[in-house]
């Protein structure tokens, strides 16, 4: 999985790879930036987050660990 490029990855489409999680399995992940949750992590992190570092719809939900 590492060894791909990320088509979502902060510098754009291809320019980086992607990055295991590497938290424990949970019932509810949660946004590090804004605290929004979700029951899985491809659901949370598929959506834009509104307090991202970059700016508001600049980047996705990143779960704490």
């Amino acid at each position: 999985m590492t060894g791909n490029s990320c088509s979502r990855h902060p510098l754009g489409s291809g320019k980086g790879k992607h990055k295991l999680y590497e938290g424990s399995e949970k019932t509810k992940y949660s946004c590090k930036y804004c605290g929004t949750s979700s029951s899985t992590i491809s659901s949370l992190t598929g959506n834009s987050c509104s307090r991202h570092p970059n700016g508001s719809g600049k980047g996705k939900h990143s779960p704490t660990l």
